[in-house]
């Protein structure tokens, strides 16, 4: 008796372990098809190319079909008890509106363009369709409702694709006065993507045996696969604007002794060893290569002077908000204004510069009136963010200082204002990488012109000079139009500018402006987070 037991009881461990690899396999699955979905949805394969030897559409509904028969298969071991499981009576509502969302899409295509049944026949379908798929989900107990609907989906979907019905060569005309049109590069990577994101929960549902377990299990492989999704955006859009921008911005250079332009290090002219014209130079009827240099400085510029503007005011606002002001309705109105502020559109920036700065700096745009626009813009967060960096500060270490004798303001700046800083920074980067790469205040407060020639690159700070008037400080390169990367990049966008006359591809200049402009916002990020780094170093030494 104690042998069949123990055999039984074996048997129960081999079934639950091949069921664990099976789901892990379909999580496996899942998460390979989510890469290649929203690989293709970037163009980095094509549908009417090969993966392995096979037609990718081809690949991606054989992958969709096998899938879908996997989860379904793992619901069914589950109901019929071949493996050890712990079901709720049913899905849910929230489970049953998420598979029904996808079939009555599918119900209403089919029914409105395949049986050709009109607008009328549309709705009738997708409602069919949604309502059975939710009372698939929500009826049955919750092993077969969270992977029958969805299994389902997920073989449709894939046979769809496997068998040509949607192929790499499909288009869906609408029909609209605007002649739109959904086509086979739009939809089979975005079915791909979402179906993928069913299988995989469903299958995450499975491996953790459903209930409590199996809900967390499937919570996590949809929050591991968005996140993967945003890492792989990002990777993806750096590395097309790289790839693309490269040959422009090293189109010209050069590397060797004496191969660069000369210039002025402690009174010494030195030619510098490497040569990029992109951004060394300007722009001029004699070059040979046309550059950006202008647009770089005058960007660089005009964050520095938003930084210097934005920074204290908003620190020195946040440090009275939270350590001198009493908590009530004004300190609710300037929450509710900073908030308000930096959900603010930025062309109302731009047209407040316009309107306000504009005609009180000689009728001109003007490199000072980008750098105030800006830093309003920036000034917001910086608030918000030092408030909360604040906030965040333990009492005990006001009261501990306070105990020592200390005054309120000392505490404030030897205590307060340290532990708070690493916040304060990272409000700073944020919203560094936000005005830098804004367009609508430049084009309006600052923007002088296009191509600008080398030799007006702009010289803060050789240009102050001081005079026998008030202000008696005056500096006439703060007073001049500008050129900045964003806006330069808008405006190459419509115009077919190459950067000589060996360059052919009109798109070189705008794709090297680009990056330019992605490697000078990247490198504002990297200061303020070593900048930070430093900071909380400093403060866990302290």
């Amino acid at each position: 008796m104690a042998d069949a037991r123990a055999t039984g009881t074996q048997l129960v461990e081999d079934e639950t372990t091949e069921a664990d690899a099976t789901a892990a396999l379909a999580i496996g699955v899942s998460a390979t098809l989510f890469a290649l979905a929203v690989a293709a949805m970037f163009g980095r394969i094509t549908l009417t190319g090969t993966l392995a030897g096979v037609q990718t559409v081809t690949l991606l509904g054989g992958l969709l079909t096998v899938l879908g028969l996997t989860v379904i298969a793992l619901g069914a071991g589950s109901r019929f008890g071949y493996v050890e499981s712990t079901p709720d009576p049913s899905a849910g509502l929230i489970a049953g509106v998420g598979a029904a969302v996808p079939w009555a899409l599918i119900g209403g295509s089919v029914a409105s363009e395949t049986l050709g049944l009109g607008t009328g026949g549309g709705v009738v379908g997708a409602v069919v369709g949604g309502g059975v798929a939710l009372a698939a989900t929500v009826l049955p107990r919750e092993d077969v409702g969270s992977t029958g609907p969805l299994g389902a989906l997920l073989v449709v979907t894939g046979l769809v694709f496997s068998t040509g019905v949607i192929g790499p060569t499909w288009v869906w005309e609408l029909g609209w006065e605007q002649q739109a049109a959904i086509t086979a590069d739009f939809l089979i990577p975005v079915a791909t993507l979402f179906t993928t994101l069913y299988g995989g929960w469903a299958s995450a549902k499975a491996y953790g045996g459903f209930g409590a377990r199996g809900r967390h299990m499937g919570a996590y492989v949809l929050v591991y696969l968005n996140a993967l999704s945003i890492v792989a955006f990002l990777f993806i859009l750096v590395a097309y604007v790289v790839i693309q921008g490269v040959p422009g911005l090293l189109t010209g250079f050069e590397l060797g002794l004496g191969t660069g332009p000369e210039t002025t290090i402690f009174g010494v002219s030195v030619a510098l060893p490497v040569s990029i014209p992109f951004v060394m130079n300007g722009v001029a009827l004699l070059n040979d290569f046309q550059g950006v240099l202008p647009a770089i400085v005058g960007t660089f510029w005009l964050v520095i002077g938003a930084v210097l503007l934005a920074v204290p005011l908003g620190v020195g606002a946040a440090v009275f908000l939270t350590e001198y002001a009493e908590r009530g309705r004004f300190t609710q109105v300037v929450e509710v204004a900073t908030n308000g502020l930096w959900s603010t559109p930025s062309i109302v920036f731009g047209l407040f510069g316009f309107a306000f700065l504009i005609p009180r700096f000689g009728n001109g745009k003007s490199l000072l009136s980008g750098m105030i626009t800006l830093g309003f813009m920036l000034l917001p967060l910086v608030v918000i963010t030092s408030r909360e960096a604040m906030l965040s500060v333990p009492d005990e270490y006001r009261d501990a200082s306070a105990a020592l004798g200390v005054s309120k303001w000392q505490t404030i700046r030897s205590v307060v204002l340290p532990a708070a800083l690493p916040g304060v920074v990272t409000g700073v980067i944020l919203g560094v990488g936000r005005i830098a790469g804004e367009t609508a205040p430049i084009l309006l407060t600052m923007a002088g012109g296009t191509f600008v020639p080398g030799s007006q690159t702009v010289d803060v700070v050789g240009s102050f000079q001081f005079t026998s008037a008030p202000p008696f400080v005056a500096n006439p390169a703060l007073l001049e139009a500008t050129s900045a990367l964003p806006y330069q990049l808008f405006a190459l966008i419509t115009a077919g500018v190459g950067l000589g006359s060996n360059v052919s591809d009109p798109n070189a200049f705008r794709w090297a402006t680009a990056l330019v402009l992605l490697v000078v916002v990247l490198s504002f990020y990297a200061i303020g987070i070593v900048t930070r780094y430093y900071f909380r170093r400093r403060l866990k030494h302290t």
